[in-house]
């Protein structure tokens, strides 16, 4: 019987350790400690197999969680890597771009963050529909106001140089936040114009035909240099081929002058430095980062020049370093009396309002400007008495100087605006913009309320201007 009483209860305890593998160990202490102490301390070989069988679930259950890891971040990572997909189709995104979307236009707002333009630096006012191969620097004087820019930007945007070229200013310190909001006002009136004449092919006063290039062409040019790029999408891409022709106009970026000149370098020579002076120390920097992206380049003083045309259209034959000049009526003081560095008494004065020509002589041109500003005032006394004109001249006569550049002196010196009044409304017709590209404000004459005089009976229709 004694034997008969072992085995049942070596069954009945194999029955319990089959039972602990199925209910929690926790379970099982709890209704019975006292027995569970006592298989701990007894030699019999069944409790080793009870810790073997409960370290066997505890590794299933590591393996387990670390499995369930893995296919979480599997999980996830492949989550992230997909695009997000737009809910439009490829259709309305053409058509969405080439009437130039008012989403675009919103996040150039002032409630947004700006966008850098260039590296870093500089401010993105508008991105341009394709890469251009000329770009106008306008510098803008300590006294040049709002509306004068204004004036600038409206006609610059209208004419057909905007479509072939990118628009870069350069803000004396501290005056760039007083011109940022001009800038995107007129942005935005451009932009209700060219929708008003997408729509209304009979808008006069304003010729879009100029602002339409091939989508071959378009494709062919390639993305802005300006800003963030751009993912190109391929279904869109199809789409646009069966399209003849797109819009096209260029960026407009800005840019201050402590960003490209931060040590301010003829602060060690003048006193004071006017912006007509610091814009030759910011030509380096900037034109040495663009040297490989512009092919033609426009230097022009935002104040004194009105822009009415593409004065770029005879330079497509020429070379990288060729640099127009013009001609002006009046005559300048001389730099400085040396009979070596004097200008020749044959010379026609050039005015530096306004340089155009290949981007190599440019650049080469606004190098040798600079370098003759700091030899000048290291030789004179009075530091005030250097100008702008008179040292342009001066180095316009030294042919040592301008040896590597092919400099040309245009004969015809730039109009005045008031010599246009007789014309009325054809200021600002294209006929007229053929043959007359570039002006001069009139000191004689109001020319803001001259121009808005003659745009805003063309443009109240649609009210594109706000201060019509």
């Amino acid at each position: 019987m004694k034997k008969m009483s072992g085995s049942t209860e070596c069954s009945r305890s194999r029955g319990t350790r089959f039972l602990f593998v199925f209910f929690p160990e926790i379970e099982t202490t709890a209704v019975n400690p006292s027995a569970t102490v006592t298989r701990k301390k007894s030699n019999h070989p069944c409790p080793h197999l009870f810790s073997k069988l409960r370290s066997s679930t505890a590794a299933q259950s590591t393996i387990s969680i670390c499995a369930l890891l893995i296919c979480i971040t599997l999980l996830l990572f492949t989550l992230s890597s997909f695009e997000p997909t737009s809910a439009s189709s490829p259709a309305s995104r053409v058509r969405s771009r080439k009437l130039i979307s008012s989403s675009f236009w919103v996040s150039t707002s002032p409630k947004h963050s700006p966008e850098h333009a260039l590296q870093g630096m500089g401010t993105l006012h508008r991105r341009g529909t394709r890469a251009m191969n000329e770009l106008v620097v306008a510098h803008a004087v300590e006294s040049l106001t709002p509306r004068e820019l204004r004036l600038f930007l409206r006609l610059l945007f209208r004419s057909g140089l905007s479509s072939k070229s990118d628009l870069l200013l350069i803000f004396p310190p501290n005056y760039s936040g007083s011109f940022e909001r001009t800038v995107l006002e007129e942005n935005e009136s451009f932009l209700k114009l060219v929708q008003d004449s997408a729509k209304d092919g009979n808008l006069t006063g304003f010729d879009s035909a100029q602002f339409m290039i091939s989508a071959k062409k378009e494709r062919e040019s390639g993305e802005p240099i300006w800003g963030r790029k751009t993912k190109s999408n391929s279904s869109s891409s199809e789409e646009e081929e069966s399209e003849s022709t797109r819009l096209s106009y260029g960026s407009v970026v800005s840019f201050d002058a402590d960003e490209l000149d931060p040590e301010n370098s003829l602060a060690r020579f003048l006193h004071t430095v006017p912006m007509g002076l610091r814009r030759w120390s910011c030509y380096p920097l900037l034109l040495g980062r663009l040297r490989k992206s512009f092919k033609h380049l426009i230097l022009v003083d935002a104040k004194e020049i009105l822009l009415l045309g593409d004065p770029l259209s005879r330079l497509k034959n020429r070379s990288s370093d060729s640099v127009y000049v013009p001609a002006t009526l009046a005559q300048p003081a001389p730099a400085r009396k040396i009979p070596d560095r004097t200008q020749p008494s044959g010379q026609k004065p050039v005015s530096p309002k306004i340089v155009m020509g290949g981007s190599r002589g440019v650049r080469r041109l606004s190098n040798a400007v600079l370098t003759e500003i700091v030899q000048e005032t290291m030789l004179r006394k009075k530091k005030s008495s250097v100008t702008e004109s008179g040292l342009f001249n001066q180095l316009i006569g030294n042919e040592f100087l301008v040896k590597s550049i092919k400099l040309i002196v245009l004969t015809e010196s730039i109009p005045e605006l008031s010599s246009l009044t007789g014309l009325s409304s054809e200021v600002v017709s294209s006929s007229l913009l053929a043959k007359i590209s570039v002006v001069r404000r009139s000191s004689n004459v109001d020319s803001i309320a001259l121009i808005r005089k003659q745009l805003c009976p063309f443009s109240s229709k649609s009210a594109n201007y706000n201060d019509c």
